[in-house]
């Protein structure tokens, strides 16, 4: 295995002090998937005359657009999942670079699944988009040109519900969680070539939809942290592949992916469309594991919406329109609410404002705060099963057939 280049002191204050590129969102939700950005200027509420750019896509597709300067990636695929699309986009102007295919088995999915589910990857050199069918798992690469770079099948999957979990990159390495029915894995690869630098091998049980995140290790080292049912909270050192603690397997299947804050890892599982277990663990390497779970909760929790960690609070946004907000060193409850809606997508934060999509495309602003406050809607005109994106100082949103920008004033 080749050496690793050691965490940046910039790269740990940027993952771990809260600190967001304004620039780049280069995995799903962003900078280590936290969902924050600090981005002025972005509207409450818009009309349909107000977007900088509106585009149609071939297909239908649930993934978030990932950004890297001025250039956007964004999935797509047609029924069936028989070809799946990447779209290169300006990001200014929304104008299609260039458009990639590739030919997969046709498949079933969950009702409220697509087959352009997972959000690609960038390093600002490569893109990296994974695809499933019934009979294996595709990462491939291509160049910013449009060049596909390399492409590697990871073998079987077996999920009922099709895939869900995205691609990260860190420190020079491509990380692929492979947790699912059938083989299950956890592998580092060379976004370079494609080879295995090292794999990782986990238990197989419940296929989980959730994409890992990075927290500090021991000894200035990285730490992987992934979530399933069948291997509980795990974390793995980014440059050995070495399974450093575990928690408990967990009840229910996992589709949320976790988030890291205020030194805990909080993570969710839940079944039949409602979340229903939470725990907050600490990520420190030196903790007991039978202390590690700090605190748990069992009632008005999300199963697909991710959490979001602002200013100490947990905001917790239901897939059925319940809101909790937390505080996230304890889990006593500030405030709960309800809300109107169905949520398939994630919230995402921008400065004090909490963004998230219902189920029939409706933009619902709330206040990210110790006191509730609903601060408008916008509708998008199309379904929506997808997280926003910030960047490139334009709000992204992606429904089941367009992409569309909202551009900030300052």
């Amino acid at each position: 295995m080749r050496p690793l280049v050691p965490a940046s002191i910039l790269t740990l204050m940027s993952l771990f002090s809260g600190a967001v590129s304004a620039e780049n969102w280069a995995r799903f939700r962003g900078e280590n998937g936290t969902g924050l950005s600090t981005q002025q200027g972005l509207p409450v509420t818009w009309e349909a005359g107000d977007y900088a750019w509106t585009i149609d896509l071939p297909g239908v597709g649930h993934s978030t657009p990932v950004i890297w300067e001025k250039t956007l990636f964004v999935t797509s695929a047609t029924e069936g999942g028989g070809v799946r699309y990447l779209h290169c986009l300006d990001a200014d102007s929304g104008q299609q670079r260039w458009q990639a295919s590739v030919t997969l088995g046709e498949s079933k999915k969950h009702l409220k699944n697509s087959w352009a589910s997972s959000t690609p990857a960038t390093d600002g050199q490569r893109v990296y988009v994974m695809f499933a069918d019934s009979a294996k798992l595709t990462i491939a690469a291509w160049d910013f040109e449009g060049k596909q770079v390399w492409t590697r099948d990871l073998g079987s999957y077996e999920s009922e519900h099709n895939l869900g979990v995205s691609p990260i990159v860190q420190d020079g390495l491509l990380i692929v969680s492979n947790d699912q029915v059938g083989p299950s894995s956890l592998l580092a690869l060379n976004p370079e070539t494609g080879e295995t630098l090292w794999a990782a091998e986990r238990n197989a049980g419940k296929t989980s939809y959730s994409t890992p995140v990075i927290a500090p290790g021991k000894g200035g080292n990285l730490q992987i942290l992934c979530i399933s049912e069948s291997n509980g909270i795990t974390s793995t050192d980014l440059r050995t592949g070495k399974l450093n603690w575990q928690t408990p397997r967990l009840p229910m299947r996992t589709v949320a992916s976790p988030i890291v804050a205020d030194g805990l890892v909080f993570a969710t599982c839940g079944e039949g469309g409602n979340g229903k277990y939470f725990a907050a663990a600490k990520i420190d390497p030196d903790a007991d594991n039978a202390t590690r779970i700090v605190y748990e909760r069992k009632t008005m929790l999300p199963y697909v919406p991710c959490l979001v960690a602002k200013d100490g609070l947990l905001f917790l946004w239901g897939d059925k329109g319940i809101m909790v907000c937390l505080e996230a060193a304890t889990g006593n409850e500030v405030w709960s609410e309800r809300i109107d809606g169905q949520f398939s997508g994630s919230p995402v934060c921008i400065e004090d404002r909490l963004y998230c999509v219902t189920e029939d495309g409706v933009v619902v602003v709330l206040n990210a705060g110790r006191e509730f406050h609903e601060l408008g809607r916008t509708s998008l005109g199309d379904d929506c099963h997808s997280t926003p994106a910030v960047a490139n100082g334009h709000l992204y949103f992606r429904t089941f057939h367009k992409v569309l920008a909202v551009k900030a004033k300052r």
